[in-house]
């Protein structure tokens, strides 16, 4: 078995679900391993004969939406519970569902994520932090379960364990990462489908954007860090879509004497959205991101505050010179 400590856990839930509607609820500006999980957990219940929906805050990111086919995935507003029942993937902390949706859900029935800083929330909890995507934990419990992964459920985990695993290569790329995707494909997953839908089919629009952020980038504390920045004025004159921005944290993190690359990114209602990754497990980016309401992975996470990047810029670099001071540097 793939997870033999939630072999309890996951039958009381497929038990609890029986006769009931299920609301799958995933992140705020959901990226591959959150609708990867909505969209694979909402048709394995389908096939189990359970009422079930994918509802989000946002939409589903362009580059990914080929993996929804027919599954029935709502908009929070276009949503109306009837007596159903939440279940939330890849959610860390309950209110990254949405403000409205936890007015809707006070509590939920599952918390099935991989994130280290998630509490354990629901009813039933699954949080498996060494796993690389929640996507991976939802692929192993259904192996483990032997629950029907049709073509288009294996190919929305694939999507999910691929980006999670910057294209498998985090340090969360494991042995089992590899033989979990090799049974995924023994379902239909295609990795060449994978590919071209999320790395061979860019807009000139979002070239431009990676240009306004590489040219941004500047060093800070000796070098250590590398900080990428993304005002709203960068979107307004490319004409960039937000999703567009995904990965481009790792170009500042990619530089070879950096431990810990970042991404401020404005947005609309005034809030900024910093995204951190680090090279090594050793500098738990995701108590920085704590810090400022977020969380995260020990080597990427994320957090969201009200500010803009002229205000924040000098806060977040005190911060990770505190954080950094008792961290050697990782020899290159």
């Amino acid at each position: 078995m793939f997870y033999p400590d939630q072999k309890e856990a996951f039958a009381k839930l497929l038990t609890v679900v029986k006769g009931r509607r299920v609301a799958v609820l995933g992140h705020m500006r959901p990226d591959g391993d959150c609708i990867g999980s909505q969209i694979a957990l909402t048709r394995v219940l389908l096939a189990l004969g359970v009422d079930a929906v994918a509802v989000n805050r946002h939409p589903v990111p362009r580059d990914i939406e080929p993996i929804v086919q027919d599954t029935p995935f709502l908009l929070w507003d276009e949503f109306t519970s009837e007596d159903h029942i939440a279940i939330n993937v890849d959610c860390a902390d309950p209110i990254r569902v949405s403000q409205k949706l936890v007015d809707i859900f006070p509590q939920s029935l599952a918390n099935i994520d991989h994130h280290i800083s998630n509490p354990g929330y629901a009813d039933i909890n699954i949080i498996e932090p060494v796993s690389a995507a929640t996507c991976e934990v939802l692929a192993g419990l259904f192996f483990d379960f032997d629950l029907p992964v049709d073509a288009v459920t294996a190919q929305a985990l694939y999507v999910g364990i691929a980006t999670d695993t910057g294209q498998f290569r985090f340090p969360s790329t494991t042995q089992q990462v590899f033989k979990i995707c090799s049974r995924l494909m023994d379902c239909g997953a295609s990795p060449n489908e994978a590919a071209r839908h999320l790395f061979e089919n860019e807009r000139f629009n979002k070239l431009a954007l990676l240009q306004r952020f590489l040219a941004s980038l500047r060093l800070e504390l000796e070098g250590r860090v590398c900080i990428g920045r993304l005002p709203l004025k960068a979107y307004h004159d490319t004409g960039a879509w937000r999703e567009e921005a995904e990965g481009f944290v790792d170009y500042a993190r990619d530089i070879a004497e950096v431990e810990i690359g970042i991404l401020l990114e404005e947005y609309e209602d005034g809030t900024l959205k910093g995204s951190l990754r680090a090279k090594d497990a050793k500098y738990r980016v995701d108590q920085v991101a704590k810090f400022f309401g977020g969380g995260g992975h020990t080597c990427a996470a994320g957090f969201n505050v009200d500010s803009n990047i002229e205000k924040f810029y000098h806060e977040i670099v005190a911060k990770l010179e505190e954080h950094l001071a008792d961290v050697a540097p990782v020899e290159v």
